[in-house]
């Protein structure tokens, strides 16, 4: 049962906009630069931690649903999450790349809420469908969701833990994909994914046995809606569930959205000057 407060969707939306803002604000005073990827994503994570997972005040309460965010560079919105939540002490976030014992890339500390080190990507698919696999055969209740890049899929480690997952039909396992449509410097059809076939991802994650669903990564409603039903009302067969999540890199920095050398690049003032979602 989640015994962490539920936001109505009024209240998310107010926390949402307040955690883009503290990303933006802290980033750019310390110069930590993967703003963009740490943006898309914000709404995922908010939706997860404010209304759907099962969480209480301690991060390592065993009977904790279980996060893997893989796409570990881009954990800012989910380092600001854990401090909001009190599981990471203000300070730590506060002073990220200042000094904190926080990492640009996410490394593993359970009773601070992050369940897996993620730097190298790939890695957080095999962990996730791992965690969903020991649940299943000690009969834990508990649930695991990853969230990972729409770039990152492109790993073949992905692909062998998708594999894994629908061999032991691993309904408990929640893939969201943060398909921002860029990896690191540019988008994915000018690198790996066929220009012509905007449903490549989907295909591919069909093929390999997933049921797949696309969303807006940016409708909290149409999320919480989707999550919430996957969380406490798994619809059978009882097979893996990938979500892909439309969203737009660096959403709520207009000068940012959509434009590739932000992946770690700070914003100036006149970037901001032309314009955010959160205020």
């Amino acid at each position: 049962m989640r015994s962490l407060p539920t936001l109505d969707l009024e209240d998310l939306a107010a926390r949402a906009n307040r955690i883009r803002r503290e990303v933006v604000e802290i980033a750019c005073a310390n110069g930590a630069g993967h703003i963009a990827p740490s943006l898309s994503c914000i709404d995922i994570l908010a939706v997860l931690y404010y209304r759907c997972l099962h969480f209480n005040n301690d991060p390592s309460w065993p009977e904790r649903d279980r996060l893997v965010f893989s796409k570990g560079h881009g954990a800012y919105g989910l380092y600001a999450i854990l401090a909001d939540l009190g599981w990471i002490p203000r300070e730590d976030w506060t002073s990220f790349y200042r000094g904190s014992p926080l990492s640009g890339c996410i490394e593993r500390d359970v009773t601070r809420g992050i369940e897996a080190g993620t730097g190298s990507l790939g890695h957080g698919l095999p962990i996730a469908a791992g965690m969903a696999f020991g649940a299943r055969i000690a009969g834990y209740d508990w649930r695991t969701v990853c969230i990972l890049g729409d770039g990152e899929m492109q790993e073949g480690s992905c692909w062998e833990a998708i594999q894994f997952a629908v061999k032991h039909r691993l309904g408990n396992l929640l893939t969201i994909v943060d398909a921002n449509r860029l990896q690191a410097m540019d988008f994915l059809d000018r690198v790996l994914t066929p220009a012509d076939r905007d449903d490549d991802l989907r295909r591919k994650l069909e093929g390999f046995g997933m049921e797949v669903a696309d969303i807006d990564g940016h409708d909290q409603a149409a999320l919480a809606r989707v999550i919430g039903d996957w969380r406490d009302n798994p619809p059978p067969p009882d097979r893996p569930i990938a979500l892909i999540a439309h969203t737009i890199k660096g959403y709520g920095v207009k000068a940012m959205e959509n434009v590739p050398h932000f992946h770690f690049r700070l914003p100036t003032a006149a970037d901001l000057a032309q314009g955010v979602r959160y205020e």
